[in-house]
C-alpha cells in the first residue's frame, strides 16, 4: 500500500502541547501537513495558562523539517476558535483538518460533584468541539472538502467518578453524528477518535513514565495513526466512533435490537414485562447511520405496505 500522504493538508490539533495531542501534530507534520499547534497550557483541571508547550512542539516539527505555527488560544469561547483558525489562514492559507484534541478532567463522583464541575467539562470538551468546528466550517464548505476528528472517550461507559467528564464526552458522540449528516453533502467528513493512553489526562503524572513499562507499551504514538487516517482523503466513514491504544484498533458503536412488536391493541406495562427478553435481545441488531435510517427501520410496521 501507498504511504498516506498529507502534503499540501492544513491541520489544526488543538491540546496538542503535550501527550496525544502532540502525538498527532508530529504525525501529521511528519506526513506532510502543516500544523497549527493549539495549547493553551493549561494544568489537568483546566486551570492556568503557559505559552511554552504549544511552542515547544512547533519547534519539534519545524527542528525536523516540518511546517508549523503555534498558538495559545482558548478554544472553550468562540472567539478563542476563531482567532485559531485565523492563525491558520494567515500561515497556511486555509484549513482541511480539524483534531479537536483539549480536554480536562476533574474527577468527583455523584452527587458530591457540583454545576461547576459539569459546566468546565461542558466548556472545554462540547463547547471546544463546537466552537473551533463551527469557526472551521464555512472555510471547509467553501472549497468542498473538510476532516474533523473529535475527541470522545469510552469514559461514557461509565465510571464511578468521571460524571461530568462522561456526560461532556457523550454529548461529543451527538455533535459529531450531527455534524456527519451536515457535512455529508460538502466533503466535510466528521468521525470520533475514543483514545486510550498513558498520559497525565489520564492520571498518569510524567515523573512516573520512565518507572512504568505501561508508559511505553500504551504511548500517545500508538494512538496517533488512528487519528491520522480519520483525518486523511481516503477515510472512507463519517460519523462513526473509534478507540485506539496498545496496539489495538476497533469500532465502537450504537446499535438498536429488533426489539418486539406489539401487534394487536393497546400494549399495557404487563406486555413489556412479558416480553422483556426479546426488548432485550441482540441478534439481528441494526446499527442506524443517522436518525432518519433508525426512524425508518423502528417504524416500518406502519408503512401502508407493510
Amino acid at each position: 500500500m501507498d504511504a498516506l500522504s498529507f502534503d499540501g493538508r492544513v491541520a489544526v490539533v488543538t491540546g496538542a502541547g503535550r501527550g496525544i495531542g502532540r502525538a498527532y501534530a508530529l504525525l501529521l507534520a511528519e506526513r506532510g501537513a502543516g500544523v497549527v499547534v493549539n495549547d493553551v497550557g493549561a494544568s489537568v483541571d483546566g486551570e492556568g495558562a503557559d505559552d511554552q508547550p504549544a511552542a515547544a512542539v512547533a519547534a519539534e516539527i519545524i527542528a525536523r523539517g516540518g511546517q508549523a505555527v503555534a498558538d495559545t488560544s482558548d478554544v472553550a469561547s468562540p472567539a478563542g476558535a476563531t482567532t485559531l483558525v485565523e492563525s491558520a489562514l494567515a500561515r497556511f492559507g486555509g484549513v482541511d483538518i480539524l483534531v479537536n484534541n483539549a480536554g480536562i478532567v476533574r474527577w468527583a463522583g455523584f452527587p458530591e460533584l457540583d454545576a461547576e464541575n459539569l459546566e468546565r467539562h461542558v466548556a472545554v470538551h462540547l463547547f471546544g468541539s463546537f466552537n473551533t468546528t463551527r469557526a472551521c466550517w464555512s472555510h471547509m464548505v467553501d472549497q468542498g472538502y473538510g476532516r474533523v476528528v473529535l475527541t470522545t472517550s469510552t469514559g461514557v461507559l461509565g465510571l464511578p467518578t468521571n460524571t461530568s467528564y462522561a456526560a461532556a464526552k457523550g454529548a461529543v458522540i451527538g455533535l459529531c453524528r450531527s455534524l456527519a449528516v451536515a457535512g455529508a453533502r460538502h466533503g466535510i467528513k466528521v468521525n470520533c477518535i475514543a483514545p486510550a493512553a498513558f498520559t497525565r489526562m489520564a492520571g498518569r503524572p510524567a515523573a512516573t513514565h520512565g518507572t512504568n513499562p505501561m508508559a511505553t507499551r500504551m504511548a500517545p504514538e500508538l494512538v496517533a495513526p488512528m487519528a491520522a487516517f480519520l483525518s486523511h482523503e481516503d477515510c472512507p466513514v463519517t460519523g462513526e466512533i473509534y478507540t485506539a491504544g496498545a496496539g489495538r484498533f476497533a469500532r465502537l458503536f450504537i446499535a438498536s435490537t429488533p426489539g418486539y412488536l406489539h401487534s394487536s391493541g393497546e400494549p399495557t406495562v404487563e406486555d413489556v414485562a412479558a416480553h422483556w427478553a426479546a426488548i432485550n435481545d441482540e441478534r439481528g441488531y441494526g446499527v442506524p447511520a443517522d436518525l432518519t435510517e433508525w426512524s425508518a427501520a423502528f417504524t416500518a410496521h406502519l408503512r401502508p405496505d407493510a
